[in-house]
C-alpha cells in the first residue's frame, strides 16, 4: 500500500516538475502558440462551431507538455472563451512570459543534474 502511494506521488511530482527549457522546447512552444493564434484569427471572432475551443484545449495540452504546467496557462485558457479577446495573440504572449520566467528560474537554480553533486 505504501509503495503504491509513493509511486503515485512520484508520478504526480514528475508531471508537475517543470522541464529544463532548451532552444528546441522554446521553438516548439512558440510554434504551438503562433499556429494557434493564427488559426483562431483566420477562423474569425466567432470561429466555427467549437473549433476555437478545440484549438485552445490542444494548445494548452501541448504547451503544458513542452514547458510544464504554469499558472499563467489558466487565465490564458479562460480568456480565449471571451468573444473578441480570442483575436489577440494570447497564446503567443503567454508562452513568451512562461519561457522568460522559466529561464529566470533556471539561471537562479542552475542546470538540472541527476545524481549526487561532487564539489571539488
Amino acid at each position: 500500500m505504501e509503495k503504491t502511494r509513493l509511486n503515485l506521488e512520484s508520478r504526480l511530482a514528475s508531471l508537475l516538475r517543470p522541464p529544463f527549457i532548451t532552444p528546441a522546447r522554446t521553438r516548439i512552444a512558440y510554434g504551438v502558440g503562433i499556429a494557434t493564434d493564427v488559426l483562431q484569427f483566420v477562423l474569425g471572432p466567432f470561429g466555427w462551431a467549437g473549433a476555437d475551443e478545440v484549438l485552445d484545449v490542444i494548445a494548452a495540452a501541448l504547451t503544458w507538455r513542452v514547458l510544464g504546467f504554469h499558472p499563467l496557462l489558466l487565465p490564458t485558457f479562460a480568456i480565449e472563451f471571451i468573444p473578441g479577446l480570442d483575436m489577440l495573440p494570447t497564446w503567443t504572449g503567454c508562452i513568451a512570459v512562461v519561457i522568460a520566467l522559466r529561464r529566470r528560474e533556471q539561471r537562479i537554480s542552475g542546470p538540472p543534474h541527476d545524481g549526487p553533486v561532487i564539489d571539488v
